[in-house]
């Protein structure tokens, strides 16, 4: 039904496409084309003034038809791991640091303007990326200081504390800053539910309940300094934090076989990261970038399961580090031409130890301890042709070379060698109407942790870890239509093929284990339609409807059954719905989010078929700001307290040829909850 809905409101914005979409004069803070730089749109603080934004943050996600990405930490290197905002053109040199707490440092009243750059521009590192938000400080002389006190409610009475204090300081380049914030809060782990098991007939023979607990805590600490060193900019950024889980799982049983059992885990993670980065102009048309990064994290965690007597015990220890050095020259002929090479290199390790036993007996795993070591070096260069004004094309060519050693319970070494082509084009034919399309060679990377063993404890899985993996590799060819109306108004269409090799996915292991391995290749087809809509002329002032539909299809030969299927958690069908509105000037503002897509995809095992189950989510928000420097905001979260779970099939063998056991059904519920922020500035 809810894909019906969608697909009819898809068919009414192609209807109405015509006079909805007419092209119109921009209104009073409407963004500006730079005549400058084709295909950069620049966004003055006037354009977000109704809205009364706190923080970059803040203003990044009123961008029309801008979907923020964080980017990816856990990917090793910095080559593909940053979002797609810059901040001075720049990317953060720190990776521990995500994206969105950087930026939710900075004070609106620091940023002079944001620019959206599609396709494009000069000076600018686009990440690979079609599109990129470029936030712009101001350089005049300013401090500032923030505290914020909030807290999470919920209906049993637990209060989840969140505190974060702040300062600043800006004088023209030179920046200095430092921030420390700490919360004691739980998630959905926290709930109450069911856990029933049916016979292959469907028979119920076994009804449990459910109680499940948990709380995360976490302090962190970071600080960054920005100078004008060596004829260039210097800037050192520097984090410290810590993060500890507890939670626990009490199935109690209410009729049927088997004894009740209970669960506890707990894990600490401790971090560090110290950043440099040091840019300078060589010359009118020629600059560099120096970046050197250093993280070390450990994590200890112990998991123990309980039941009638009997227990099982599962410890993993674990040491990561990583040192990166890169170096990036940029040159600008003229107008029509851009180029820019340079390369990194890295070093990264995992040294892991785990055990595993069953009532004080060890059992012994595949691959339970291993020190994983990897250096990688990448070298690339790519050129931007801006033929005329309305077409931009970039080509790019990144070597990578690795070598992976493993040494502890196996040796072995394996080095790689793999060329990520790259060819983007962006054509503007029109004033409001943009294409873009782009073929590229992708390569992703091995996780260390499918080296070692792991454990599931809450459902009594262990997988053992495979030395034995390759890493997949992608060709992406992607195409994207945009339309800007409205001022504010986007509508784009987005379609993307991929033929993926080496498909990373579960295998069986030695000693009846499970494990990551590679199934070989497959495909996937993706289209999403984007509509973001300023309801001022539809009689709603100040206020702005977004909506999302996507459908993909993924196919690869299952390793167990040999028979075609869809990748492992694959969302066939995803959707979501947001309304916001803003009142009195920005003195008010409210609004509500609801993530209509349940189909999460399924996860398969050598015994077992795992489908993901989800409500869809509904959250609410209302924002009082009272004065400037004073903002107070509620969220409604999980509004419906929506059930989440999983359906499992459990064979007594491999599935291909092994009996269905019994199915499982799990839901819980978390309950909702409320979200109280005051954030006060002086």
């Amino acid at each position: 039904m809810t894909k019906a809905i969608w697909l009819a409101g898809t068919a009414a914005c192609s209807l109405l496409g015509g006079p909805v979409m007419a092209q119109t004069a921009p209104g009073p803070g409407a963004p500006v084309a730079d005549a400058a730089r084709q295909g950069v749109l620049v966004y003055e603080p006037v354009f977000f003034a109704d809205a009364r934004p706190d923080t970059a943050l803040d203003m990044i996600s009123r961008l029309p038809g801008f979907a923020f990405e964080s980017g990816d930490s856990g990917t090793r290197g910095l080559a593909g791991t940053s979002g797609n905002v810059l901040i001075d053109g720049r990317r953060p040199s720190t990776k521990s640091d995500s994206l969105d707490q950087i930026l939710r440092r900075i004070s609106a009243a620091g940023v002079a303007r944001i620019e959206l750059i599609r396709g494009g521009a000069p000076g600018i590192d686009m990440q690979g990326r079609s599109v990129v938000a470029n936030v712009v400080l101001i350089r005049s002389v300013s401090t500032e200081r923030v505290i914020e006190t909030n807290a999470y409610f919920y209906p049993d009475g637990y209060i989840g504390p969140v505190l974060s204090a702040r300062w600043s300081r800006r004088d023209g380049d030179n920046q200095t800053e430092a921030a420390i914030s700490g919360f004691s809060d739980r998630t959905d782990g926290t709930g109450e539910g069911f856990r029933r098991r049916y016979d292959a007939s469907g028979h119920l023979i076994q009804d449990a309940d459910l109680v499940l607990w948990d709380r995360i805590r976490t302090v962190r600490a970071t600080g960054a300094v920005q100078r004008r060193i060596g004829g260039g900019l210097l800037r050192v950024n520097g984090l410290v934090s810590w993060f500890g889980n507890e939670n626990s799982q009490d199935l109690l049983i209410r009729s049927g076989p088997g004894v009740d059992s209970f669960n506890d885990e707990q894990s600490d993670d401790i971090d560090s990261e110290l950043g440099i980065n040091w840019t300078r102009d060589l010359g009118p048309r020629t600059g560099i970038e120096l970046t050197g990064l250093q993280r070390y994290s450990t994590e200890d965690y112990t998991g123990v399961s309980a039941s009638s007597g009997d227990s099982s015990t599962f410890t993993a220890d674990s040491t990561t580090g990583e040192s990166i050095g890169r170096a990036i020259l940029r040159f600008r002929p003229n107008d029509r031409w851009a180029f820019e090479t340079g390369g990194e290199a890295a070093y990264n390790f995992l040294d892991s130890a785990t055990a595993y036993s069953e009532n004080g007996v060890p059992i012994p795993l595949p691959s339970s301890s291993v020190k994983v070591e990897e250096l990688r070096g990448e070298v690339f260069g790519q050129a931007t042709w801006r033929p005329g004004p309305t077409l931009t094309i970039e080509g790019g060519l990144r070597v990578e070379v690795s070598e992976i050693s493993q040494s502890g319970d196996s040796d072995l070494t394996k080095s790689f060698v793999y060329p990520k082509p790259r060819i983007q084009a962006t054509w503007t034919p029109w004033a409001g109407h943009q294409f873009r399309f782009r073929a590229e060679r992708e390569v992703g990377q091995l996780d260390f942790g499918d080296f070692v063993a792991s454990a599931d404890i809450d459902i009594g899985q262990v997988e053992g870890g495979n030395p034995d993996l390759e890493p997949e590799k992608t060709t992406v060819l992607e195409a994207i239509y945009e339309r800007r109306f409205w001022g504010e108004g986007v509508f784009d269409v987005t379609w993307q093929h991929l033929e993926v090799e080496d498909v990373v996915d579960v295998i069986p292991l030695s000693g009846g284990f499970d494990g990551v391995g590679n199934i070989g290749d497959g495909t996937a087809e993706f289209f999403q339609l984007r509509l973001t809509l300023p309801t001022d002329r539809l009689g709603v002032p100040g206020g702005r409807f977004q909506t999302r539909g996507s459908w993909s299809s993924t196919s690869v030969l299952d390793p167990v059954t040999g028979e075609e299927r869809r990748f492992q958690g694959n969302q066939a069908f995803g959707c979501g719905v947001a309304f916001t509105q803003d009142l009195m000037g920005g003195r008010w503002s409210w609004g509500f989010n609801h993530g209509c897509n349940v189909d999460k995809g399924r996860a398969l095992r050598v015994r077992e078929v795992r489908a993901f189950y989800a409500e869809p989510e509904v959250s609410a928000y209302v924002q009082w700001k009272p004065a400037r420097d004073l903002t107070v905001k509620v969220d409604l979260g999980n509004a419906t307290d929506r059930a989440n779970g999983y359906d499992r099939e459990i064979y007594t063998g491999p599935r291909d040829s092994a009996p269905l056991a019994f199915r499982e059904v799990r839901r819980t519920r978390m309950s909702p909850w409320l979200f109280l922020q005051i954030r006060k500035t002086f």
